[in-house]
């Protein structure tokens, strides 16, 4: 085990965030497929800490949901009155028996662009240097509303002011409080005993305990993060879109680096779940999200939306929304294409224009090409499906299956009525409507006769365009065998 692997991390996630102006808690809103909190909690996460613990307080029960749907190894303390930040850390040690021998980090839940790699610094600073409390401080360009990391002529790192609380010579300083500490347990019990409410909130604040522990003769340091950044808090719509595109920069940045071809990526959005292999190419326009997977040479976009979508070797994606679908090796699908969850394509088979999929496994080879919706249905190798047909799967209270064969060939505008089986190597009729199997290497034809009707148009329209063109056309000398 590292010396430097705490033995708890507390993050803070029990603030209302009025200023989001949101239902929703601000510490669960979401940028590149994961919450505020989540972030922090993923960055946590790699310091491998022997304790995690949420405190929570605002809208608690939406919170506690949603930790115990991404992260149900994490214990939560309740901040029943949100009395500052150092009542906040209070109810966290309370929840690990009120003390803790070892390191304690302290993040805040809304701080989404803090990696693990900086949290590690901070841990190994805290321990190397034998501090009682280490801050993660910042070189910001503006400080306004931080608090202010005070330090002596040596450097050392005196007090932090609140912003509120500051006098103009210290609202001057640009080395700002990241709200990230990493404290020793049982010193931090007892400091927190001892902090007062003797400001202009009338709060805890949890920057007094180096105060505390500084009189007290105990070693104060500092551990400063490489990007100013990364330490800043969410505080509204604004923050967030700007902290999104921070993320986002760095994901496709981590991706260019692995081999992926981003073409825009001022246009490109990702999530940090989504993978890659190299040679990828993802044109503008593109988002990515969820678990979505693209393997090696594949093509993306332009203007496509992919979730929960694995994209495989070679193939061309093109202009599609895709959700929970798998693309094969070498095929190819859109532009304009929508594939539902469950569309399933092998090797080299084609999704074309206007045509939708849902719960579909198309062969491998085998072609949608136009104009057409695929529903609950599973079509053989090498098959193709005509223009505008439609897989008629609901009849309005149940759900029903169709399955073609391999080597098929289907008529366009063709409706085939569940549950109803195609042979291999059949083939059906334009304009028909299938609602009984058909045979191995049989044609099916379902439609009426045709009849025509002379002279109608002169009876019933006379004096129409039509009727004078008919009757032009009538006047025409029959051409020549």
């Amino acid at each position: 085990m590292s010396t430097s692997r705490p033995a708890a991390v507390v993050v803070l996630a029990a603030g209302e965030g009025t200023r989001m102006k949101s239902a929703t808690p601000k510490v669960l809103h979401d940028i590149c497929g994961r919450s505020l909190v989540g972030h922090v909690l993923a960055a946590a996460g790699e310091l491998e800490p022997e304790n995690l613990v949420v405190v929570v307080g605002h809208a608690r029960e939406k919170v506690t949901a949603h930790l115990a749907e991404v992260a149900p190894e994490v214990r939560t303390a309740v901040q029943a009155e949100q009395n500052g930040t150092g009542h906040a850390v209070r109810m966290g040690l309370e929840e690990l028996g009120g003390s803790v021998d070892g390191t304690v980090v302290v993040v805040c839940g809304d701080t989404p662009l803090l990696t693990g790699g900086t949290l590690r610094q901070l841990s190994a600073t805290h321990v190397a240097d034998g501090n009682a409390v280490t801050v993660l401080t910042a070189e910001v360009p503006d400080a306004t509303g931080y608090g202010r990391i005070v330090r002596d002529d040596g450097g050392a790192v005196t007090a932090i002011v609140e912003h509120k609380d500051a006098s103009d010579a210290q609202r001057a300083i640009q080395e700002i409080n990241s709200g990230v500490f990493a404290f020793d347990g049982a010193l931090l019990a007892d400091a927190l005993k001892r902090v007062r409410t003797d400001n202009s909130q009338g709060e805890e604040y949890l920057t007094d305990v180096l105060g505390i522990l500084r009189e007290a003769g105990h070693r104060v340091g500092a551990s400063v993060a490489g990007d100013h950044r990364e330490i800043a808090g969410i505080n509204n719509r604004v923050q967030l879109s700007e902290a999104r595109r921070i993320l986002n920069d760095r994901l496709l940045t981590e991706a260019m680096l692995s081999g992926v071809t981003v073409v825009d990526p001022a246009t490109t959005w990702v999530d940090v779940t989504v993978t890659f292999e190299q040679d990828v190419v993802v044109h503008p326009g593109t988002q990515l999200h969820g678990t979505t997977h693209l393997a090696e040479g594949c093509e993306v976009g332009p203007n496509s939306r992919l979730t929960d979508t694995r994209v495989g070797a070679g193939a061309r994606v093109d202009n599609t929304v895709a959700v929970g679908s798998e693309v094969g090796p070498e095929a190819s699908v859109g532009p304009y294409a929508y594939l539902r969850p469950g569309s399933r394509l092998a090797r080299k088979a084609k999704i074309g224009t206007y045509v939708e999929t849902k719960n579909a496994s198309i062969g491998e080879g085998t072609k949608v090409p136009h104009l057409s919706y695929v529903g609950d249905a599973t079509i053989g190798e090498f098959s193709n499906i005509g223009a505008a047909s439609v897989f008629v799967n609901y009849d309005g209270q149940d759900k029903h299956h169709t399955t073609v064969g391999s080597h098929c060939k289907t008529g366009s505008d063709n409706m085939f009525v569940a549950p109803v089986t195609i042979g291999d190597g059949a083939y059906t009729a334009a304009g028909s409507v299938i609602t009984k199997d058909v045979p191995p290497g049989s044609l099916a034809v379902a439609r009426g006769q045709q009849r025509n009707i002379e002279g109608w148009v002169a009876r019933k329209r006379p004096g129409s365009a039509a009727a004078k063109a008919a009757e032009a056309a009538s006047r025409e000398p029959a051409a020549e065998e």
